[in-house]
């Protein structure tokens, strides 16, 4: 007598379907870690946009930032009474995920500026 021919045939279907559960399970861990370097991103953004409007000093608003979001890289410009700040950072050290960038920028009125054209209120 013969076995049947889909002898082994469970041990292929689960060589072939680990594999494939593994990679989800990377990419999905690969996005939450997206997310929240994005989050991070944002919220350094908008930390430093208010420290720099209020007049904190630059080594501090720096250091905000990069405690906010470490591994970042940070921009400020100041234009017409706005203060923009651009932050970039990497999704996570990881070296496949190193190459991915999330970006933030946050937009606040420079407080002094603002004061000095606020008329005088009786």
């Amino acid at each position: 007598m013969r076995p049947p021919r889909d002898a082994g045939y469970a041990t292929v279907e689960a060589a072939l379907a680990i594999p494939s559960l593994l990679l989800l399970t990377l990419a999905l861990a690969g996005l939450l870690a997206g997310m929240a370097a994005q989050i991070r991103c944002l919220d350094a953004a908008r930390l430093g946009a208010r420290a720099v409007a209020r007049g904190e000093p630059p080594d501090a608003v720096q250091t905000a930032i990069s405690q906010a979001s470490p591994g970042s890289t940070t921009r400020i410009t100041t234009t017409a009474g706005l203060i923009h700040v651009a932050v970039s950072t990497p999704v996570a050290p990881l070296a496949i995920l190193h190459a991915f960038t999330v970006h933030a920028e946050a937009v606040e009125a420079d407080e002094a500026t603002t004061a000095d054209a606020a008329p005088d209120i009786p």
